[in-house]
């Protein structure tokens, strides 16, 4: 019996290769050539009006929190609102800045609760940071009110969001920054990548300095111009070496013109999951309107630990997103605060869901679940 894995991602081999050759052929495989054309490509996809191709979305939510904070004035020790419910990139990217993460609880689609949000401002409040959790964009229109009730910036982690639709327009438009992944595992994956897309111009052209060292032309540029490598440049700040790569755009170049036939399959898996364990385990749902990217499906179960061995036992390996934030050391002054954040981290499984999974694939792992959950419940 082979096993089943959470993720596996699909690659266009033979497509994606040629469009690497490209750049080999040309010899230019870092900042420039395919990272501007990846730019367009996918502001044209999402109808963003600002993109800019990053290392990691890691470095994007920095980078955000960084630009917004120079921009507006923000002091160290202000807070930022955030999830406990997420990988901790989302929030280490706050600390960076030496900001404060205060955490709000979530709700059943397991991102930010409004209701919760507002009842942790504060008059050192300056920003929220959502995240969209497995495609989900839960109550993000809420938010995005809230915010513009209040004066807040709106950073949306949209790791898991590329492809993602709220009442067919693409998601990021309601935020003052959102930040896409491509990283290895995600619906459209490179090696590891990201793209951060400011709604202000003029902060779109400041991270393009802040992600090359505070250099404000970077080499590609001074080049392309009129042939001729040029050595003026300017370093207006202490930049970082945060940008992307024509390799891992080529990458992604291939992988977003399948983005939208992908996810649609990641739907119909997960259709086919709703159906196989209509009564059998709680759901985390997805919110009225949102054509989610689907990169997570996601289950509640009770002794979650031990229903995650017994599926272990069948070969079948999900895994857990995520451990609330709140019970590493790093954050523990928050632990006890979120108490709904607190009993999904007990209690979710994220189900395998890619590419390669057939109607099979997904009936072997609903059946296997079901067994867990009744050898467990039987047990304890």
């Amino acid at each position: 019996m082979d096993p089943i894995h959470l993720f596996v991602p699909t690659f266009r081999i033979e497509e994606t290769l040629a469009e690497i050759r490209v750049c080999l052929e040309k010899g230019w495989t870092g900042l420039g050539f395919k990272t501007v054309e990846f730019e367009d490509a996918w502001k044209a996809y999402t109808g963003l009006p600002h993109a800019h191709f990053l290392n990691s979305a890691t470095a994007g939510l920095h980078l955000a929190v960084r630009l917004l904070k120079e921009h507006d004035g923000w002091r160290e020790g202000d807070e930022i609102i955030s999830t406990p419910l997420t990988f901790v990139s989302t929030n280490h990217a706050i600390r960076y800045e030496k900001l404060r993460v205060s955490f709000a609880d979530v709700d059943e689609y397991l991102c930010l609760d409004p209701e919760s949000v507002a009842s942790r401002l504060s008059a050192r409040t300056r920003a929220v940071m959502f995240v969209g959790i497995g495609g989900n964009t839960g109550r993000l229109q809420q938010i995005a009110d809230l915010c513009r009730a209040r004066g807040l910036r709106l950073i949306l982690d949209a790791s898991h969001m590329a492809g993602t639709r709220w009442q067919g327009r693409h998601v990021g438009a309601e935020a003052d920054a959102a930040v896409f992944s491509f990283q290895a595992v995600k619906n459209l994956p490179t090696a590891d990548a990201g793209m951060i897309c400011f709604k202000d111009a003029h902060l779109d052209a400041e991270v393009r300095k802040w992600t090359w060292l505070g250099i404000n032309k970077d080499t590609y540029s001074r080049t392309v111009g009129g042939g001729a490598y040029k050595w003026h440049y300017d370093v207006e700040n202490e930049g970082f070496k945060y940008h992307g790569n024509s390799i891992m755009a080529a990458i992604g170049l291939v992988a977003l013109k399948y983005l939208d036939q992908d996810n649609a399959y990641r739907r119909q898996i997960a259709s086919w999951y709703d159906d196989l364990l209509a009564d059998a385990v709680q759901r985390v749902p997805v919110a009225s309107g949102c054509e989610s990217s689907r990169h997570l499906y996601q289950v509640l179960a009770d002794n979650r630990d031990q229903v995650m061995l017994a599926l272990h036992q069948q070969q079948i390996y999900p895994g857990v997103h995520y451990r609330d934030n709140t019970i590493y050391r790093t954050y523990e002054y928050a632990r006890g605060s979120c108490p709904r954040s607190q009993e999904a981290s007990d209690r979710v499984i994220s189900l395998p869901l890619h590419l390669r999974l057939s109607r099979a694939g997904v009936e072997r792992v609903a059946d296997g679940l079901k067994q867990a959950l009744r050898f467990v419940a039987s047990s304890t």
